[in-house]
């Protein structure tokens, strides 16, 4: 009996280092998992680590948002991690360590983890995180076949399926030679000024082109808790300014109270001196919200948050940027409403600075299922430069710009930056001088201790050439049309108009300078006038414009004007008239150089001397009408041909009708009243009570009278 009880103690004692190695795992897995659901994902690496191995000595490091570091204890709360799925305790361990990788974008040790330990049956998507690693240390085609081989697999996710198609296309474009920008430079930012301590980031315009404020982690910063805080690892706006010599001045802390003891970053300054930024501590990272604080002579009020207008509860909000005007904010933000992910939004704002009505999502197409962060809206070029990890982006947060169009009063299809200016890993926070000749960016493309860092970059941008070319044509026979003037007119008055002629060929090339939108009108002898606009503003790149213009050949004809009506037995024009009276208005500023007869006719019942008066009358109260808007009057004739020129029968697209001889049908009264039926006959006589116009010379010169 003794004998027995001995055994049972000593496998007793022998498992209970397993025993306490056992609880000790659990110990690490709780507070990583704790770690983890509060966003700390570099201290949850470590627990995750420490669960794994069951090592002794934990540290305390966190790495919160945009990478700046900071030391700060967290609280513990209770958590339910992976409910829905049921894997093996060393699988999920190993997931987590590669998601940690990912969250921290540390993707060399993510790329290097996954590969080696792609727990497939317990965890499919390791593969995509595989590949999107993988594409974030430049292995693009080495990614292409991963995630391909992701998508052909029977467990790929349906929500990571999409992302998946989007990263495909981002391979291709990386891959793509022509997709680098050999002229475009990109350097580093003054590391003295700029670049100093663990994270630097969203340069951003402070009054003007010549003072910048930033976003940085270092040493010198406002602290809360000086006990438990070290300012190189917490986010503080600073700014700086150039000097004459076009060096920057040393950096500058705002301090209190616009900085505070948590992260202070991504700043935006509006023209009535109010700055927006986003705010956020470490204790819970996924409420960070958008502030306001007003300035006067560098000195700030307390600082409060916008409403939920624009910080919904729950959900992130960050990365503000004013227009010009302080009328609009851009932001972005995950709340709901959105194509998927950050999202960008906008939202007004009034004289004072205060927001106005609901937020507005910006939607298709800049918006993606993933995130689309830190707006830059360019002024001068109507273009927003955004950075997103969707669209086809080449690996992490790429930089795109999107064109306004005004017409339609919606953004065009995303373009990517391109190489230098991104990265296989994330680049964001582009901001451009008025004339895009240089700018500023942040990007973690540089290796660092913690894997992800950002630093901010200057990037000149390559000489923009605009070139514009087309040919002039002959509308009716599609022929080209040589020497065809072509002018062009300033619409801003900046340079007096010029003109250069198309060649044997109808063909004209000309180069235009930048933030110019011009209007260009094409004329030749016997020919109506054709025209067109283009505007150089939103171009960012060197381009060549493509511009046709068709030319009508003036007939010989008059030219009936559709829609013309009066009062019964009356020369007094219907509101419907001058409508269209207005078109033609237009079409005589076109032609400028065009002299013409206004015409009226009548049907063939009444007197002749009635038919003759009442014709002249109409046909003058064209002319009047046109003459009050402005035509001058040595164009315009009005001449009223009563009954006595009576139309010609056409068909459709208004073609004449031809009799068996090939002649014209005239609508004669004979022919009138040999129809069958008194609709038709009536339909007919409407045909010659009518309003039409008649060139009867090209030489009239406006700049003469």
């Amino acid at each position: 009996m003794k004998l027995l009880l001995k055994k049972y103690l000593l496998i007793g004692l022998m498992l209970l280092p397993f025993l306490a190695t056992s609880q000790s795992r659990k110990v690490w897995l709780y507070h990583a998992d704790e770690y983890y659901r509060h966003a700390d994902y570099h201290n949850a690496l470590l627990n995750y680590q420490n669960a794994l191995s069951d090592t002794s000595g934990l540290q305390s490091v966190i790495l919160p948002y945009e990478v700046s570091v900071s030391k700060q204890r967290l609280k513990s709360k209770g958590t339910e991690i992976d409910s829905n799925r049921v894997v093996p305790v060393k699988d999920y361990i190993e997931h987590q360590i590669g998601m940690c990788y990912m969250r921290t974008y540390d993707y060399a040790k993510a790329e290097s983890y996954f590969s080696a330990r792609k727990n497939l049956d317990s965890y499919p998507e390791d593969l995509y995180y595989l590949a999107i690693s993988q594409m974030n240390v430049n292995q693009h085609e080495a990614a292409l076949s991963t995630f391909e081989e992701y998508i052909a697999s029977e467990n790929y996710s349906d929500s990571l399926l999409r992302s998946a198609q989007l990263s495909i296309t981002g391979c291709y474009y990386a891959m793509d030679e022509t997709n680098t920008r050999n002229k475009i430079s990109v350097e580093l930012a003054d590391t003295s000024v700029f670049n100093r301590g663990t994270s630097s980031f969203a340069p951003m315009y402070f009054g003007n082109e010549n003072r910048l404020m930033f976003t940085s982690a270092r040493d010198g910063g406002v602290l809360f808790d000086p006990e438990k805080q070290e300012s190189a690892y917490l986010c503080d706006l600073y700014w700086t300014e150039m000097n004459q010599d076009s060096t920057w001045a040393k950096a500058t802390n705002f301090g209190r109270p616009l900085n505070s003891g948590h992260h202070d970053a991504s700043s935006t300054l509006s023209i009535n001196n109010v700055i927006y930024y986003t705010r956020w501590n470490d204790e819970d990272r996924s409420e960070q919200h958008i502030y306001l604080a007003r300035m006067v002579d560098l000195k700030f009020y307390e600082a409060f948050q916008l409403p939920e207008a624009v910080n919904l509860p729950g959900y992130r909000s960050i990365n503000p940027f004013v227009t010009a005007d302080g009328l609009t904010l851009y932001f972005s933000s995950n709340r709901p409403g959105g194509e998927g992910g950050m999202d960008l939004w906008k939202i007004a704002l009034d004289e004072t600075g205060n927001v106005i009505g609901e937020a507005k999502n910006l939607g298709r197409p800049i918006n993606s299922e993933l995130d689309e962060v830190a707006p830059f809206f360019h002024e001068v070029s109507t273009v927003l430069f955004f950075s997103s990890n969707g669209h086809n982006s080449i690996g992490g947060l790429d930089i795109y710009k999107a064109s306004y169009n005004k017409m339609n009063r919606s953004f065009d299809d995303p373009q990517n930056m391109g190489i230098p200016i991104n990265s296989s890993q994330d680049d964001a926070y582009i901001i451009w001088d008025a004339m895009m000749h240089y700018g500023y960016f942040a990007s973690d493309r540089a290796p660092c201790e913690n894997g992800h860092c950002y630093d901010i970059y200057k990037v000149k941008n390559e000489p923009i050439r605009i070139f514009l070319e087309g040919f002039a044509f002959d509308d009716d026979t599609q022929e080209k049309l040589p020497n065809t003037t072509l002018t062009f007119k300033d619409v801003d008055f900046v340079f007096d108009p010029f003109e250069i002629i198309t060649d044997e060929n109808g063909f004209y090339s000309k180069e235009l300078d930048k933030n110019q939108e011009i209007y260009i009108k094409a004329t030749k002898s016997s020919y109506f006038a054709d025209a067109g606009a283009v505007n150089t503003k939103p171009i960012t790149q060197t381009t060549t414009l493509l511009k046709d213009f068709y030319l009508r050949p003036i007939p010989t004809d008059e030219i009936e004007i559709d829609g013309i009506e009066y009062d019964f037995n009356s020369s007094v024009l219907r509101p419907i008239s001058k409508e269209i009276l207005d078109e033609l208005y237009d079409f005589l500023i076109l032609n400028n150089n065009l002299i013409v007869e206004i015409n009226s006719h009548t049907d063939s019942r009444g007197s002749d001397k009635y038919n003759e008066n009442l014709s002249e009358k109409r046909a003058k109260s064209c002319v009047d009408y046109l003459l009050a808007k402005g035509i001058p009057t040595n164009r315009l004739k009005a001449i009223g041909y009563g009954e006595y020129q009576p139309n010609y029968l056409k068909g459709e697209a208004k073609k004449p009708v031809l009799d068996e001889n090939g002649n014209r049908i005239i609508l004669t009264e004979a022919y009138i009243m040999s129809q069958s039926t008194e609709e038709l006959q009536e339909e007919y006589h409407q045909r010659n009570r009518r309003t039409s116009f008649k060139v009867v010379g090209e030489s009239f010169d406006l700049k003469s009278k």
